[in-house]
């Protein structure tokens, strides 16, 4: 696969142009504030040489001129600057290829998770050391999101070795419209293989991965822990999953946990028919509802029907910061909660997520906890969880620490 490089954009107009003279050799940019963070915005980039290839990795100095570390840079996306490593020795692509090695161990060696699934997370951008790039296995596919054109550049020898050590075949690629734009990636120097689906097995049970119709890479492998220890409470209970996805938790629930009876529900067509092929797949009967999980709750609260299980896995209602300031995505929350937790039995589960990165788990708890009182119930703490150990996350980048679970009784 070839990639070829676009002509080199003007500097971002906040990116200040190089002095006229510098002792450094070029390229380098010099940042006006300290961050030890691995994504840099134009506000914390002071000076940088000029001529600059998009994509190119670049030496980073601090404001006072000392060697900071490398990083790849590109002058007119979101995120000019993703930086790679701190220190003084240069670096080339195969410090990359060393990351990419690194976290191929870890998933192989000691989370052994091909021993109980063929689906898990490969490469979690900077909580791998690689930002821009996050890789999923699903059998024997790749599926790949790209959100640099740094990494983009250099994706082809990283999936030949992918490919290599994990035993695929295929490669499914994703790049979002407006981040393709933005950057500068064209999306035609890499293709996808002709994969419409594939069947996995986690922990026992089948699942179909629709990459036609999925979200994001096809599955959602982070809660995969989660959904294991779910089926420890389900034995013999009624359980309601709103926001059921392809059925994920209603799955475990009721294969692996031995529920009496599962309703799932979710607003999106194209996954309650991928959860019935899912299902399917398992010999499992399960109600699917293809409804609001807002106005179905209320439904349930009106009728007087309650759940002993209830989890509530909605998609990112937070999506930015504007939302978070207005709190229109906190209310969404507060709401949600309140409804599930009307529908749950006194002393019964309530599993609660939230994968809004900008919301802290602090936050999260606190909105659940107003989300019972304001209804008139109490929760009894018994948990909080979050991404599978596939989903590592740095110590300079904790929002990558984006999914919160909590494990309450209701009282």
């Amino acid at each position: 696969m070839r990639v070829q490089s676009r002509p080199s954009p003007a500097p971002a107009a906040d990116i200040a142009p190089a002095p006229a003279a510098t002792s450094w050799p070029e390229p380098w940019v010099r940042l006006r504030t300290f961050s030890y963070h691995p994504t840099i915005y134009p506000a914390m980039i002071g000076e940088v040489s000029r001529n600059i290839r998009p994509g190119a990795w670049v030496d980073v100095y601090d404001k006072n001129g000392r060697m900071f570390g490398n990083g790849l840079f590109h002058p007119t996306a979101r995120v000019p600057l993703r930086m790679v490593h701190h220190g003084d020795a240069p670096v080339t692509d195969a410090l990359l290829q060393q990351l990419l090695e690194r976290a191929i161990d870890l998933r192989l060696g000691p989370l052994a998770l091909p021993a109980t699934t063929d689906a898990f997370r490969v490469v979690h951008s900077d909580g791998d050391g690689l930002g821009g790039l996050i890789v999923d296995k699903f059998g024997d596919v790749l599926s790949v999101q790209v959100h640099s054109l740094g990494m983009w550049q250099r994706l082809g020898p990283m999936l030949a070795r992918l490919h290599e050590r994990l035993g695929t075949g295929r490669t499914m690629l994703h790049v979002d419209p407006a981040v393709a734009r933005q950057e500068g990636i064209r999306v035609q120097d890499h293709a996808s293989d002709a994969v419409r689906a594939v069947k996995i097995r986690e922990h026992g049970i089948r699942y179909e991965v629709d990459f036609a119709t999925g979200h994001k890479t096809g599955f959602f492998c982070d809660q995969r822990e989660n959904r294991r220890r779910l089926a420890r409470w389900t034995q013999g209970k009624r359980v309601l999953d709103l926001c059921c996805y392809t059925g994920g938790f209603a799955l475990a629930a009721k294969v692996a946990g031995g529920a009496d009876s599962v309703t799932a529900v979710d607003l999106d067509e194209d996954a309650i028919a991928q959860a019935r092929r899912n299902a399917n797949l398992n010999m499992a009967r399960i109600e699917w509802v293809h409804c609001d999980a807002y106005a179905y709750a209320r439904q349930m609260r009106k009728d007087r029907k309650s759940f002993e299980v209830v989890i509530l896995d909605p998609p990112k209602l937070v999506e930015g910061r504007d939302e978070l300031e207005q709190d229109e995505g906190i209310t969404r929350y507060e709401d949600l909660n309140s409804l599930g937790i009307v529908v749950t039995e006194p002393g019964g589960l309530l599993v609660t997520c939230s994968c809004s990165g900008r919301v802290s788990a602090e936050e999260f708890e606190r909105l659940v906890i107003r989300s019972a009182h304001r209804v008139g119930r109490k929760l009894q703490f018994l948990d909080r969880t979050g991404a599978g150990e596939d989903h590592p996350v740095m110590s300079n980048c904790p929002e990558s620490r984006y999914l919160k679970v909590l494990w309450a009784r209701v009282f």
